[in-house]
């Protein structure tokens, strides 16, 4: 007697569910279809899937106040128009899309230097933490209780001491196992400010309001409106203790000096003032002069899923529709949009020497054989599949013709373009780019070439393992 009614009962509902995801504003095609599919084809499973991970939710309050920090920042930020950069018609596209999808602008007179890889790179960082006399802002998405991190909260503490202002947030859930750590007691005694960002404990009323799995990703350190640092690096060690058995974490690190900086020091203030209610506009009050003539036009890209004017994906596209001779692109985690696929492809069957450097073994299967599924189609559009040895390559790097570059914390993957806030920086300039060339090239020196025919005699468990996961890339 209930089967019936039961049945009837899941019909309907998920004829509703299926309803909501063809009714959904801004949902890729293969998207919904992925959704229909799994909400169809696996009973119950399917609708819960979708109610906790099928939409990028966050409550209108929450949305509303990140805008209007947004906008109370925007017009303290706003470079005056002699610092605005005019880029040459070659990266006006460039520029115009990352300027589309971030709201700031390029701005010239930057000085962009790249730290050593080893354990040492934050040497430089700590060094002028140690000089701050006024403030010191830090953002990690993961910070370790080793070495590495020791010696940054160290220094933070001894900045404290000094009577300077010091800020730092952290993941809640990438630095989880700091939160309340000896390390974490030491610093919030000694006086540093500390916000954990988007703690797990959720309610599962509020899960419905705002998705569960949205994380802060970016890695940014700011000292006295004068120096910046970004890149891909977390406060760790390369041995990366949660996961020793695939280190070292081959990361890149960059010092900024410059106009840039205070784009860099909007994105902090925008999450600590939406974290803790507390305005700190007038951070931004003082403007940051150029360090170098003509020096590097800079414009950093800040993204994330409380604003869904575009992604880290549309400005990689910018990228390749601009590049004529070579591109070279470092990335952990492979999980593109089908247009960014296609548009890699693209850019290499014109002819464009197009290079993508992956991690032999990657520290999610689940991701790794994922990305495997687009190998296929990547080495018969002729790009360059280098695969990376010693270790997990980390670092997050695309760059041009040798005339421009991004870096910063985005993956190439659907996490990074949809679910996390990321920052990214675009950089022009031949001495800038020619370093990360140079780091790129170091990378290759350390990798594998993988071929078309040695993708071609996988077994056939492995091809229809990646090419099955592939097809899940839009749910990812």
């Amino acid at each position: 007697m209930w089967t019936p009614l039961l049945v009837t009962a899941h019909y309907l509902l998920a004829l509703l569910f299926v309803l909501r995801v063809l009714t959904r504003p801004r949902m890729e095609p293969s998207v919904r279809l992925a959704w229909v599919m799994v909400i169809e084809a696996v009973p119950v499973a399917g609708m819960l899937g979708y109610l906790m991970f099928g939409e990028v939710r966050i409550a209108q309050a929450e949305r509303q106040r990140s805008a209007d920090i947004r906008a109370r920042l925007s017009g303290i930020w706003a470079p005056s128009p002699d610092a605005v950069e005019q880029p040459a018609d070659w990266a006006r596209g460039i520029f115009d899309s990352v300027q589309a999808v971030g709201g700031m602008v390029p701005v010239a007179g930057n000085r962009v230097t790249l730290a050593a890889e080893t354990n040492d790179g934050i040497e430089p960082m700590l060094a002028r933490i140690d000089e701050a006399a006024h403030h010191v802002h830090v953002l990690f998405y993961i910070w370790l209780d080793d070495h590495s991190g020791n010696r940054i909260a160290d220094a933070l503490i001894r900045a404290a001491a000094r009577g300077v202002e010091v800020r730092a947030i952290v993941d809640a859930v990438g630095s989880r196992a700091l939160v309340g750590s000896a390390m974490w007691r030491r610093m919030a005694e000694a006086g540093v400010s500390l916000v954990a960002a988007m703690p797990p404990g959720i309610s599962p009323l509020r899960a419905l309001s705002r998705r569960l799995d949205l994380r802060n990703h970016r890695k940014i350190v700011l000292i006295d409106n004068r120096t910046g640092f970004t890149g891909s690096r977390n406060a760790a060690d390369m041995e990366f203790a949660v996961k020793p058995r695939f280190a070292p974490w081959v990361d890149v690190w960059f010092a900024i000096e410059g106009p840039a900086v205070r784009q860099m020091q909007g994105v902090f203030l925008s999450d600590w003032m939406s974290y803790t209610g507390k305005d700190l506009g007038d951070e931004l009050l003082n403007t940051v002069p150029a360090v170098a003539s003509p020096g590097v036009i800079a414009q950093v890209l800040a993204t994330g899923p409380d604003r869904r004017a575009g992604s880290v994906s549309d400005c990689i596209m910018a990228l390749l529709a601009a590049a004529r001779d070579r591109v070279t692109i470092t990335t952990p985690y492979y999980v593109p949009t089908t247009g960014l696929d296609a548009a890699i492809q693209a850019c290499a069957r014109r002819g464009v020497q197009v290079t993508l450097i992956l991690p032999e073994r990657n520290d999610s299967l689940f991701v790794g054989a994922t990305s495997e599924g687009f190998y296929h189609g990547l080495l018969r559009a002729g790009v360059r599949l280098m695969l990376f040895q010693p270790g997990l390559l980390h670092a997050k790097l695309a760059s041009v013709d040798g005339r421009i570059a991004m870096l910063g914390s985005g993956n190439l993957d659907r996490r990074s373009f949809e679910l996390n806030y990321e920052m990214n920086l675009i950089v022009a300039g031949s001495d800038v780019t020619a370093e990360i060339d140079d780091r790129q090239d170091s990378y290759m020196a350390r990798a594998r070439e993988l071929s078309l025919a040695e993708v071609e005699a996988w077994p056939a468990w492995r091809r229809i393992r990646n090419n099955t996961l592939a097809l899940a890339t839009p749910l990812l």
